[in-house]
C-alpha cells in the first residue's frame, strides 16, 4: 500500500492526495495546491514551504552520512564512527567517504601514494599566499588560496570525466594540510615548510606546522593518533551549512575548488566552525572550578552563556564529543594538563546531572574538548578552524561527487516570500529632486 498525506484546502474545499516516500512529501505536490487570488479572481501560485535555516526540509538524497540526533548516532557510509575513530585513520576514512567502501590493501596503499605524491603545491601559489598581510586570517588565507587553486588546474572544470574527479578529488585531500599548515606559518613570520613525504598525512602536517632547523620534525605518536582521530570526527557531518554551500555553489556545475571554497568560508563563520574558541572563551572566564557554579546559576537566569553544549542534530550526547574526551586525555599526557580541563569536566558533570539542562537536552558536543586539544598542541585560535576544513574536506568532496552524479538535482534557487511594494510609478531625477 502507497503511503500518502491526505490534505484539504478550506479555501477551495478540494482535497489532495500527497505521496509519502522515505518519509518526506515532495514540495512539487504541495505546490499543486492552489487558489484564486482574491485580487484578481485568477488562479494563484501553488503553495510553497516557509523554512528558514532548512529546518525541516531535504535538498537531497544521500548515502555518505547517517545522524540519529535523539540517539547520538553517527555513521559513515553505515559504519559507527566510534568504531572508525578507534580502529580506523583519516586518510583510510577519506577512501570510505570517497569511494563508498572501505580500500583492500592494495587500493588504500594505491589511495596512499596518489595523496602523498600530490601534496606539493605551484610554487606560484606560495608566492600567492605571501601576498597577504602579515596579520591576515589563516582561514581568510585557506578560502582563497583554495579557491585559486582552480586557476593552476583549469581541467578541474571537465567535471562530466570520472577520472578527471578523481584527480582533483586527490589534489585537493592532498593539498589542503600544506595550504592550512602555511597560512599558520604566514601569520608568525617563518618561512613556509614544505611537505615531507616520508611522513604520514597528519604527521607531515605537523611537520609543516612545526619544523624549525631540525632534519625532520618528530611529532609524538600519541598526538599524531589525537589529531588524525580529530579529523575523522569532522570528516563529514551530513547537511551542515558547510556542505550545503558546497552543494549549492556545485549545482552551478563549477570546478570543485570553487565550490569547496564555499565550504570554507561557511566554515568560517562563527555559528559553525568558531564554537570551539567560544569554549575557550568561557573556561577562561570563568576562572576557576570554585566559580563554576555561580556561572551556572548566571546560565539559568539568561545572564551567561554555556557554549560547547547542545547541537541542531544531537539531543543526546554528541558520540564526538566522547572520542575527543579521551584524545584529550592522551593528549595531555604528553602536553601537560591544560587547567581549563577541571572547568570543563566540572562544567560537563553539573551539566550531565542538573535537572535545568536534561530537560533541555543540553549535552557536550564536539566542540568542548576540541578546543583544548589544539591549545595544548600551541595552535592559537584563530587556526581551530583551518584544522577543521583539513578534515572536513574529503567530506565536502563526497558530498560533491554525489551532487554532480544525482540526475533528481537541479541548480539551487529556493523560493522566496516577497514582502516589498509593487506597482510603484517611477519619477524621474530633476522631478523628484526638483
Amino acid at each position: 500500500m502507497t503511503e500518502s498525506l491526505t490534505v484539504r484546502d478550506n479555501r477551495t474545499g478540494i482535497e489532495y492526495d500527497v505521496p509519502i516516500v522515505d518519509g518526506t512529501i515532495r514540495a512539487s505536490d504541495i505546490g499543486k495546491i492552489k487558489a484564486a487570488d482574491p485580487a484578481t479572481n485568477e488562479e494563484g501560485p501553488g503553495l510553497a514551504v516557509y523554512d528558514p535555516g532548512f529546518v525541516n526540509t531535504a535538498s537531497c538524497r544521500s548515502s555518505v552520512t547517517y545522524i540519529d540526533g535523539d540517539k547520538g548516532i553517527l555513521e559513515y557510509r553505515g559504519y559507527p564512527i566510534e568504531q572508525l575513530a578507534e580502529s580506523s585513520s583519516f586518510l583510510e576514512v577519506a577512501y570510505l567517504l570517497i569511494h563508498g567502501d572501505l580500500p583492500t590493501k592494495e587500493q588504500f596503499e594505491q589511495w596512499v601514494h596518489e595523496i602523498t605524491f600530490h601534496t606539493f603545491v605551484h610554487e606560484n601559489i606560495k608566492g600567492f599566499m605571501q601576498g597577504f598581510r602579515y596579520d591576515a586570517h589563516p582561514m581568510g588565507m585557506l578560502m582563497a588560496s583554495v579557491g585559486a587553486m582552480s586557476t593552476f588546474y583549469p581541467d578541474a572544470s571537465n567535471i562530466m570525466d570520472p577520472d578527471n574527479r578523481h584527480l582533483q578529488v586527490v589534489r585537493m585531500i592532498a593539498k589542503m594540510p600544506t595550504l592550512g599548515a602555511w597560512s599558520f606559518r604566514h601569520a608568525q613570520g617563518k618561512p613556509y615548510v614544505y611537505p615531507d613525504n616520508a611522513l604520514s598525512y597528519t604527521e607531515n602536517f605537523l611537520s609543516m606546522l612545526f619544523k624549525m632547523s631540525e632534519p625532520r620534525y618528530a611529532a609524538d605518536e600519541r598526538i599524531i593518533k589525537a589529531l588524525d582521530t580529530l579529523f575523522i570526527l569532522h570528516a563529514d557531518h551530513e547537511q551542515n551549512a558547510s556542505a550545503n554551500a558546497v552543494r549549492s555553489v556545485g549545482s552551478t556545475q563549477v570546478d570543485p575548488y570553487s565550490a569547496v571554497a564555499a565550504g570554507v568560508g561557511a566554515l568560517f563563520g562563527p555559528l559553525h566552525g568558531g564554537a570551539n574558541e567560544a569554549v575557550l572563551r568561557m573556561l577562561r572566564r570563568i576562572g576557576s572550578i570554585e566559580n563554576v557554579p555561580s556561572f551556572i546559576e548566571g546560565v539559568k537566569a539568561g545572564n551567561e552563556r554555556l557554549m560547547g553544549f547542545g547541537h541542531r542534530v544531537y539531543k543526546n550526547y554528541d558520540p564526538r564529543a566522547k572520542l575527543i574526551k579521551k584524545a584529550t586525555e592522551d593528549v595531555f599526557e604528553v602536553t601537560g594538563v591544560n587547567p581549563l580541563l577541571k572547568i570543563a569536566q566540572e562544567l560537563e558533570k553539573i551539566a550531565l546531572e542538573d535537572e535545568y539542562f536534561v530537560k533541555r537536552r543540553l549535552y557536550p558536543n564536539v566542540d568542548f574538548y576540541s578546543g583544548l586539544i589544539y591549545e595544548a598542541l600551541q595552535i592559537p585560535p584563530e587556526m581551530f578552524t583551518v584544522l577543521f576544513a583539513i578534515g572536513r574536506t574529503p567530506g565536502w568532496l563526497a558530498q560533491w561527487l554525489e551532487l554532480v552524479q544525482d540526475k533528481e538535482q537541479k541548480i539551487a534557487r529556493p523560493k522566496q516570500i516577497y514582502t516589498g511594494q509593487r506597482g510603484l510609478s517611477f519619477t524621474p531625477s530633476e522631478q523628484r529632486w526638483a
